[in-house]
This record gives C-alpha cells, sequence and structure tokens, in this order.
C-alpha cells in the first residue's frame, strides 16, 4: 500500500522522531525544541534519502516504511498497520462466516486436497469426500497450487457457482461438480459428548459471534443427557471477540460478578465488566481445560471461573495475551489496530505476560534436551516469577501473566526412542503427513466394515512403516517399534477422521489425553464444586504452582 502526504504528516513524523531522538539530540537538536523543529529535522532527512540515496526511494514508499518502522519500534506485536484488505481479513475471522463450499482443504503430494467436509454443505451435500484432490478451480488447473491460491478461487459472494472436479481414490475419471456458495459457519463448538455417566464434554475453539449460543446449546444437550460435570476444554483456543468471552463467562457466574477489567493510559477509559443475566447452570460441577496456547478471550473466562471459585483450572500456564486492540479508521479504508489497555482478572490479576523474557529462556534452553509431548508437541514451561493472589473464598492462586491452573497437568513426555521418530517425522514432514494420510484413506476404503472401536494391529503397523520407507521417510523398524505409542495413536485418530469424522476422531483421543483423563478422575470423585475444589488442593497444594 502506497501512503502520499497529507495534512497529517507532521503528527507522523513527531512519533518517528520521538523514537529515533536519542540519538538526534547527539547531532545539534536540543532537549527543548518544539515538535515541529523535531517534524522539520524528519523532513529533511526524508527529503535527503528520496533525493540523493543511492537507490531511488520515493515519497509513498518512505513514509509507509516510517509507519512501520514507528510501530515496530513500540515493541508491541498486537500493535499493527492494518490494510483494507487485512482489516476485511480480521473481520472473516472473528465472525466465522463466508461463503464457500464446506471444504477443509490443505495440500498432500503437489495436490490441494479435502481433508475434512463440514456437515450440511454444498460440498457434503454434493458428495465430496475426505481424500479427494482438486483437479480442476473454476477451468483452471490446480495442480501445484498453494492453500490460499486454492482458498482464493474457492471462496466468493454467497450465490455465485463455482466447478471444480476432483480426483478420487479408486475412480479412473476425475469427477465434475458445480456447486453453489452458501455462508459457511465455522462452528465454535466443534464436539459435544458425554464423557462417561455424569461427566460433559464440550470443546471451545474460538470465540466468533455466536460462541456463547453454542456453548449453551451444547449444555442444553448434554444435560438432557444426564450430565452433572461439565469439562469445558479451552486449549489451543486463541481467543477472539470480547464479548463473547463475556457472555460465555456469564453462562456460569452471578449476576454483578465482574468477569474483568481493563485498564487504560487514562484511567476514565477504564472499565469493569460483569456478568448481567441469572446464572444458567447453578450447581454444574466445572472444570476448565487450558494450555500454553489458550489466550485473550479463552483466558478471560478461565481466570474469572477461577478467581470466583466457579470452575477448577487444569493443564499448564496459558499463553498471557491480555492486551485490548482498538481499531481506528484511517484514510483509504486503512485501520491502525494499537494496544490501549490491558485485561485484569476478578482478583487483580494482570493476564498480560512479559513474552520478552519467556523468548530469552526458551533461547537459552538446550534443543536436543527439550520434553517433547507423546503427541510430538513441545512440553512448555513456565518460568515467570508469581505473585499469589486469593479467590473469593481465600483459595491461592498465582498472577503473573497467563492464567496459572489450579492443578498443573502435562502431557506425557515422549521417551528417546520416541524422540527420534518425531525428528525424522520432522524431517521429513509433508511426506509423513501425505504417507499417513494416503494410507488412512486408504484403509477405511478398503475395510467398509470398520467400527468405532477399531484398534491398530500389527499387520497395520507393517503396512504404514513401508508406506513411510516407500514416501522416502527412511528409518530401521526398531526406531518404527519404539515409537509405536505415537504411531498407533496418529494411526488411530487419522482412520476414525477419514471414516467417521472429527466427532469420532476426538472421542478415540480421549484415551490418551492425560489431561482430559485427570480431570474425568476428579469429576467423578466429587459430588459438587466444593467437594471439587478441595479435591485439587489436597492433590496438588497451591505452593507448588510457584516457580513454575
Amino acid at each position: 500500500m502506497k501512503l502520499k502526504r497529507t495534512v497529517v504528516a507532521p503528527a507522523l513524523v513527531a512519533g518517528v522522531a520521538l523514537v529515533s531522538g536519542g540519538w538526534l539530540l547527539q547531532h545539534g537538536v536540543q532537549s527543548d525544541q518544539s515538535v515541529f523543529a523535531q517534524a522539520r529535522l524528519f523532513d529533511e532527512v526524508m527529503n535527503y534519502v528520496e533525493n540523493r540515496y543511492v537507490e531511488p526511494q520515493s515519497s509513498a514508499d518512505l513514509y509507509d516504511k516510517a509507519i512501520k518502522g514507528l510501530l515496530q519500534e513500540l515493541g508491541d506485536p498486537h500493535t499493527t498497520f492494518m490494510s483494507a484488505d487485512e482489516y476485511a481479513q480480521l473481520h472473516l475471522q472473528t465472525s466465522g462466516e463466508y461463503g464457500g463450499l464446506g471444504i477443509q482443504i490443505s495440500s498432500r503430494d503437489g495436490w490441494v486436497t479435502a481433508v475434512g467436509v463440514l456437515p450440511e454443505t454444498p460440498a457434503e451435500r454434493a458428495g465430496v469426500r475426505v481424500g479427494d484432490r482438486f483437479v480442476e478451480i473454476g477451468g483452471k488447473s490446480a495442480q501445484g497450487w498453494t492453500d490460499d491460491q486454492a482458498v482464493k478461487e474457492l471462496r466468493g459472494p454467497r450465490g455465485t457457482p463455482v466447478t471444480i472436479r476432483m480426483q478420487r481414490v479408486g475412480v479412473d475419471q476425475p469427477i465434475s461438480f458445480t456447486l453453489t456458495r452458501e455462508q459457511i459457519h465455522v462452528r465454535s463448538v466443534p464436539y459435544a459428548y458425554m464423557l462417561s455417566p455424569g461427566i460433559g464434554y464440550a470443546s471451545l475453539v474460538m470465540f466468533s459471534e455466536t460462541s456463547t449460543e453454542e456453548l449453551r446449546g451444547a449444555i442444553e444437550k448434554l444435560r438432557g443427557e444426564g450430565m452433572r460435570s461439565l469439562v469445558l476444554d479451552l486449549r489451543g483456543n486463541p481467543g477472539g471477540l470480547l464479548d463473547q468471552g463475556i457472555g460465555v463467562a456469564d453462562l456460569f457466574l452471578k449476576p454483578n460478578q465482574p468477569v474483568v477489567e481493563t485498564r487504560a493510559r487514562d484511567p476514565r477509559e477504564s472499565e469493569t465488566f460483569r456478568a448481567r443475566t441469572e446464572e444458567s447452570y447453578d450447581g454444574l460441577t466445572v472444570a476448565v481445560l487450558v494450555d500454553a496456547y489458550s489466550a485473550s478471550a479463552a483466558e478471560i473466562v478461565a481466570g474469572a471461573l477461577q478467581d470466583h471459585d466457579r470452575a477448577v483450572v487444569l493443564g499448564t500456564t496459558s499463553y498471557g495475551k491480555g492486551s485490548v486492540q482498538s481499531l481506528f479508521p484511517l484514510s483509504g479504508g486503512n485501520f491502525l489496530k494499537m494496544t490501549t489497555a490491558k485485561w485484569y482478572t476478578p482478583a487483580g490479576r494482570s493476564i498480560q505476560r512479559d513474552h520478552s523474557a519467556q523468548a530469552e529462556d526458551d533461547e537459552a534452553a538446550d534443543t536436543d534436551s527439550a520434553a517433547v509431548g507423546a503427541d510430538g508437541n513441545p512440553v512448555t514451561t513456565d518460568s515467570t516469577r508469581r505473585v499469589p493472589y486469593r479467590t473469593d473464598s481465600g483459595r491461592t492462586v498465582y498472577g503473573g501473566g497467563g492464567i496459572v491452573p489450579d492443578m498443573v497437568v502435562r502431557q506425557d513426555t515422549a521417551n528417546a526412542a520416541e524422540k527420534e521418530f518425531i525428528r525424522i517425522a520432522s524431517r521429513n514432514a509433508a511426506k509423513y503427513q501425505d504417507a499417513l494420510f494416503g494410507y488412512s484413506v486408504a484403509y477405511e476404503r478398503a475395510h467398509p466394515e470398520l467400527r468405532q472401536d477399531f484398534a491398530v494391529t500389527p499387520e497395520m503397523r507393517r503396512a504404514f512403516y513401508d508406506r513411510l520407507q516407500a514416501a522416502g521417510v527412511t528409518m530401521t523398524w526398531e526406531t518404527f517399534q519404539g515409537a509405536q505409542r505415537f504411531t498407533d495413536a496418529q494411526l488411530t485418530g487419522e482412520i476414525a477422521r477419514s471414516k467417521f469424522g472429527p466427532s469420532v476422531a476426538a472421542v478415540r483421543d480421549d484415551a490418551t489425553d492425560r489431561v482430559l483423563q485427570e480431570a474425568i478422575r476428579l469429576l467423578r470423585a466429587a459430588p459438587n464444586q466444593a467437594a471439587l475444589l478441595r479435591a485439587v488442593q489436597q492433590a496438588q497444594p497451591v505452593t507448588a504452582a510457584r516457580g513454575r
């Protein structure tokens, strides 16, 4: 995007001059000079660069770079300049709505491939299946396309048609589909089911415009199935809309209880958000799961329920994204997204974490000895200095950024053999994923009698190993056998997803989910929320939360 000089230039250059003023003072600029003198100095530098720099530079480019440099020097990754296109994409992500076909895609073996088909969408109704490859989109060959290229062609105005040709396993010729784009709803609660008698589970993966009502509907469904305790899974939830975070917390809190406070530079702009409605689920025992990828609105919900003793929090310390961004409209349809406040939990804990300190700790860590989970994901650590706070009932919780769980539960770590396998697979990530996906689709297509409780057999392991070798993911049979726990979980999940859909795959994953299993164990033994709080305190004294 190119910016032209306008009457707002003095304000812009004043800001840039303040950032760079330290070294300018050494060259004759006096500290008591007015902002206009600083602006004039900046304009002189601009003129020299524009007219004398060895490579030609337009004034529009230089002003564009100045804006981005000013914001970058703030050291705040959440304060950014947004073009009109970028703003439109942000709105798309937070609204959860777009005109599309209902196909989740990913590149496989050089072809954009359907890896998921959403229910009740044009793609499902037309018979598009997981594993189908895009040969053509809109009359254009899709060979070698990136996901972004495919998305650009597949999405569009609602009610408009698009023709796609798909290559299907076992079918000689590509299949043609002409589909009409519709408004596709991206669900905030993709999974909600009973874990065991009396215990329900709901996964909330984002906070979009319909999150509160989706969760309410899921809870009502589960209560109809006999749910007395709920596991609310916020792991991997990056946040989203503030009002939806407040709305979700409101479902479990009493009227007028604070949910979150925003503290701004100007105290007059600070605000406390409170629960407004009667508690919808009084008496429902609640456990909340978080991890290092739970952020923003997810942390608001977890922190509010924890501070009011309305839920116990299990897992690992959340990310710590506790800053508030405001959007300021600019000329040309552009926007400035800028941090204007920070979030605090009802007990007064800042959610915002010092990520620069954490990054230094990460850099100092020995990569080879870093812990890896049995699922192949890194096991995060928390070296933040923690400060104690008190909940409504006097329990100790800890501040310092992010939400520290009442009980820290980490996934099992990988053993040496599993680490070796994961390193080999990671070095050949694309080949490995293609082999896993291809084997899983082929296996479920060859076994129409497959049941949801299928088990991975030695024959399946050998066949998958052979497919990896053929794909160029080379390792010894001993290495592969040593990672059986990891490969069995991968095969189970991918085959279940291909054959029965993502909900069944999620259920099959529960058995190896250590955090979820601990929540189930606690809830089974706790007749009410007070008993659950006591059980957590007895299992892990609050002092253990300090210094992780």
